[in-house]
């Protein structure tokens, strides 16, 4: 594995370790107490354990070193929390900030100070999953090792549940890119049937999100209590923010599993290979294009100083001119093609074209802004929501202020419930789930095989008998899948699009919950119960069904938790 300062990057594998005891202790616990057979498997479901990957800032951070915070009643000390204490924050803003930002070359800490992950289950239990989401987070450009998965089925005897929530799942993907190169080919999948029994994928950015562009040229706060601008200085500073940045579903990296072996590690980028789609769509597979900005018709690289130069007379030319208007696409972002074009009016973008080259374009394992096939693991299910208003396209304009505040917001693109969205281009069929885009989250329909059975249910109590099935629905990769099902307006619905037929021994299922919000998803109690019955029927030594059946109690079980309870 190639060495990385692990900085704020072990914070995923610190937390993942953590909580692989922890639940394991927890929801094994219960499958235990059952009883119950393997349903037919080679192993014995009680050794079930849990690993829990959480999505962007959903951890804390604490000091490691000590920081005198002059004209504020507040100081750091060792251990003293970081991420987050808006005590802190809101007294000592810029105090704060010296703990938190990094070197955006070298991703090394401010000299004065150093914050490093929390470990344990508190970790990530005083900060929900997914709640407190944004530029705030701690580099997470690390892989989760796979000393982790081992860890876990010495201290249970089984495989493992992966539940990876927005960006862990990036995480995930990484560390299984990492594990091809690392052990012999004909040993890969027998690891991962050993080690990983079902991979839960929620909210999963598959193809990025918009959002992501938004905080690097003007800042997202997600509420929290900072400026935009300081938003800004945070998300720009982590390497791991790029991650986040949306890119065409019609680009591939080229094989770096053949170039490991003929050409070493490292050393090369990745070169991308479109298909012919890409020049064809005009919006990369996305509903429009991502980005429109205004810059300057005269070139001017003073037109936007750096925060420490003098601001006057900063707008004289800019408003002697009229602007021009460019536009750019999904590929057009991730390439780096928007930062290389505005960096004469924004030098801080050469920051990001940096990070892009050197972590993403030249990572020695993977391009994570590519699009990725199905996970080589026998269960995987794809949870997400869908119909909320969503974000999905920007204009900016020149603010006349210096970094980090030198770009405006004119207008924003939204998706609509039912109706993707109003503009030219290619509209998705749904909306997003109010921060990633619907063609993002259901990218992992393209995962299904040829053919799919669709179901329809109730999300609230219900007995089964309003529940809308189709059977052995055709479906062609690329194309989209649709339930074509009817709606009670004002009722919350799950969809569940399932295959177990395409590859033997291997189910896919992706669940459409209406209404489930990205940051909150995790809490809802309509995803816990299916989860739960999910692993009741994988154990339950009476479970003729490839998947839990929707009905509950009548149809299929004898005894258990059921939808109606």
């Amino acid at each position: 594995m190639p060495r990385r300062r692990l900085r704020r990057g072990d914070l995923a594998c610190t937390v993942a370790v953590a909580v692989a005891v922890a639940v394991a202790a927890v929801a094994v616990a219960a499958v235990g107490a059952v009883g119950g057979g393997d349903g037919g498997a080679d192993f014995d479901y009680r050794k079930l354990s849990g690993i829990i990957i959480p999505g962007f800032a959903s951890t804390q951070l604490r000091a490691w070193s000590v920081l005198d915070c002059p004209y504020s009643p507040f100081d750091f000390n060792p251990l003293d929390s970081v991420w987050l204490d808006t005590a802190k924050l809101l007294s000592a803003v810029n105090c704060w900030l010296k703990c938190m930002l990094l070197d955006p070359y070298n991703q090394t800490d401010h000299p004065e100070c150093k914050s490093r992950p929390d470990s344990g289950l508190s970790a990530i239990t005083e900060l929900d999953p997914g709640y407190i989401t944004g530029p705030l987070s701690s580099v997470w450009k690390e892989w989760v090792k796979w000393l982790t998965f081992e860890t876990a089925l010495k201290l249970r005897g089984g495989p493992s549940l992966v539940f990876a929530h927005s960006m862990g799942n990036n995480v995930f993907r990484y560390f299984l890119e990492w594990l091809k190169l690392e052990i012999a080919p004909k040993h890969y999948i027998r690891w991962l049937d050993e080690h990983i029994h079902a991979y839960f994928a929620v909210g999963a950015p598959l193809l990025g999100s918009t959002e992501a562009v938004k905080a690097a040229l003007s800042g997202a706060t997600f509420g929290l209590p900072v400026s935009e601008g300081t938003a800004r200085l945070m998300f720009n500073a982590f390497g791991s923010s790029l991650w986040l940045m949306p890119f065409s579903e019609y680009c591939k990296a080229d094989n770096i599993y053949w170039k490991h072996f003929f050409e070493g590690k490292g050393g090369c980028h990745h070169r991308q290979q479109c298909d012919e789609m890409e020049y064809k769509s005009e919006y990369s597979g996305w509903p429009t294009n991502l980005v429109s900005i205004e810059v300057p018709t005269v070139r001017d690289t003073e037109a936007y100083p750096s925060i420490m130069d003098t601001t006057e007379n900063i707008t004289s030319s800019m408003e002697c001119g009229k602007p021009t208007l460019l536009s750019f696409s999904a590929r057009e972002v991730s390439d780096g093609t928007l930062f290389k074009t505005i960096k004469d009016w924004d030098p801080q973008s050469i920051g990001l074209i940096h990070q892009l080259e050197k972590y993403y374009q030249g990572d020695p394992v993977l391009n994570p802004l590519t699009p990725w096939e199905r996970p080589p693991i026998k269960n995987v299910f794809c949870i997400y929501g869908l119909d909320s208003k969503t974000e999905v396209g920007y204009y900016f304009a020149p603010s006349g202020k210096p970094y980090p505040d030198n770009w405006i917001i004119t207008d924003i693109i939204y998706e609509f419930e039912g109706s993707g969205n109003s503009v030219t281009g290619k509209p998705n069929n749904s909306s997003g789930d109010g921060t990633v885009s619907y063609n993002s989250l259901s990218w992992c329909k393209n995962w299904l095989g040829p053919k799919v059975n669709i179901t329809r249910a109730l999300q609230a109590e219900h007995d089964g008998s309003d529940l809308q099935t189709k059977m052995n629905v055709d479906h062609h990769v690329g194309q989209g899948i649709l339930p074509n099902m009817t709606r009670t307006p004002h009722v919350k619905y799950i969809t569940y699009f399932e295959d177990a037929e395409s590859i033997p021994g291997w189910r896919t299922a992706v669940w459409e919950l209406d209404k489930a919000n990205h940051r909150n998803i995790v809490r809802m109690p309509v995803l816990m119960r299916e989860l739960w019955l999910e692993m009741w029927h994988d154990m339950h030594p009476d479970a003729k069904s490839k998947f839990v059946t929707k009905v509950g109690l009548n149809q299929g079980q004898k005894k258990g938790p059921v939808r109606n309870r």
